[in-house]
């Protein structure tokens, strides 16, 4: 899919793949106290068969990547990050789109995730798409030992109307 966000940018999604793994790594060290590992993105792309990952790129250059697994129904959403130099630009909130979609594509009809109880900007993207706290995973962060609000949405059916594609279902 691409979108432009501005004159003469070209936003593209596609499949994360192991070429990938060296800019997915700099992006994780970037976002995370704790980023995975080579090893672990390796795994999720080669053994997961629950695994599903994508990189956005801007002007051809990976700027983003999401990561979910997609079990029964349901979507876990395990990473999701934008490079610090793009950020403020609404570009998580296209990337968060774009794996709801995906989801929704693949027959997923929920979508969960944790986020740290401080990130408070994280939670507000979250909660514009319709996701709802669920409840805490105490001491879920290996760091600081700091909690996870859990939180959960419901997933328009593929090619249902709404605002648009990877919108969540109005209550």
């Amino acid at each position: 899919m691409v979108k432009n966000i501005q004159r003469e940018e070209k936003l593209e999604f596609r499949l994360m793949q192991l070429d990938d793994i060296p800019d997915v790594l700099a992006i994780e060290h970037e976002a995370f106290t704790l980023p995975w590992t080579e090893e672990a993105f390796r795994n999720e792309l080669t053994m997961n068969h629950f695994a599903k990952y994508m990189i956005m790129e801007l002007n051809g250059q990976a700027i983003g990547y999401a990561g979910m697994w997609t079990i029964m129904d349901e979507a876990h959403i395990t990473n999701i990050a934008v490079r610090e130099a793009y950020r403020g630009r609404k570009l998580g909130d296209k990337l968060l789109d774009e794996l709801m979609q995906t989801a929704s594509y693949l027959g997923m009809e929920r979508m969960t995730l944790e986020v740290r109880v401080t990130n408070r900007i994280a939670q507000g993207l979250y909660e514009k798409k319709g996701f709802k706290p669920a409840g805490v995973r105490k001491g879920y962060y290996s760091d600081n030992n700091e909690d996870a609000v859990i939180m959960w949405a419901d997933l328009p059916a593929h090619g249902a109307s709404g605002e648009q594609e990877g919108s969540v279902q109005k209550q």
